[in-house]
């Protein structure tokens, strides 16, 4: 059985990883990395099957709810076809991070890939993407991994990184309601860190907020927003590394 096991706050990493699952062929198994509510021990899988395990890269590291809930899979032997998904900046050691979680969850890792999505933050860099040119690719990266799951070749691929992992340092930016903020309680329900208060969801746990700009994203009234200031800031910093089109790489 083919699963594709996500976890993507804004539809970017979900995005990707659906290309290259839809590519590889076949009926798929969706597994929501976001959803706080789900018992991710209960999960079991078996030697036959294949997971897309597809995640972003968060300061080039792996968001810490995501390698919480992949850590409570029991993978016990099953094939993984790895992928993280940056804003195109870089992604440094996210695949490693990646790969080792995966790993010790029991999987055996057969290729993994680095895609591209538009920034959650800064929202020019990579705009548009996954676009038709990242589709193409992931479909001829499909065909390369599906040659070597077919093939019988067991051997895993050398992931890029470093132990120890880059410090993971918070971005700090943590959305606000706006006046346009109707106290639906979406953006509440929906938080992957349940960071926003249920019973009034203008007050957010800074301490718990990730970044991942869930809730401005699904606001049906765009009434989350980041402070103007901090995104422009964040527009300037990233200039010189998110200014030219990365392309995606495969890792066999």
């Amino acid at each position: 059985m083919l699963y594709e096991i996500t976890f993507s706050p804004t539809g970017g990493t979900k995005k990707a990883a659906g290309m290259l699952v839809r590519a590889l062929g076949g009926a798929s198994t969706a597994v929501d990395l976001t959803d706080h509510r789900a018992d991710f021990s209960a999960l079991t899988f078996t030697p036959e099957d294949v997971a897309v395990i597809a995640v972003p890269s968060y300061g080039g590291r792996v968001p810490g709810p995501a390698v919480e809930r992949l850590s409570a899979l029991k993978g016990n032997g099953a094939r993984a076809v790895l992928m993280c998904v940056y804003g195109n900046r870089a992604y440094e050691d996210t695949l490693l991070e990646l790969g080792d979680t995966a790993r010790q969850a029991g999987f055996r890792i057969t290729a993994a890939v680095a895609a591209l999505a538009e920034h959650s933050i800064a929202h020019r860099y990579a705009a548009g993407r996954p676009d038709a040119q990242d589709e193409e690719q992931l479909r001829q990266f499909a065909g390369q991994i599906r040659e070597k799951l077919t093939s019988g070749v067991d051997t895993e691929p050398d992931l890029p990184g470093n132990h120890p992992y880059r410090a993971f340092s918070s971005m700090g930016m943590v959305p606000k309601p706006t006046r346009a903020c109707n106290r639906c309680g979406l953006c509440a329900e929906q938080c992957p860190v349940q960071a926003i208060d249920r019973k009034d969801p203008k007050q957010t746990d800074k301490t718990r907020c990730i970044s991942c700009m869930r809730c401005a994203a699904i606001c049906p009234r765009s009434a989350r927003k980041l402070s103007p200031l901090l995104v422009m800031a964040a527009n300037f910093a990233l200039k010189k590394a998110c200014s030219d089109r990365k392309e995606g790489e495969l890792y066999l």
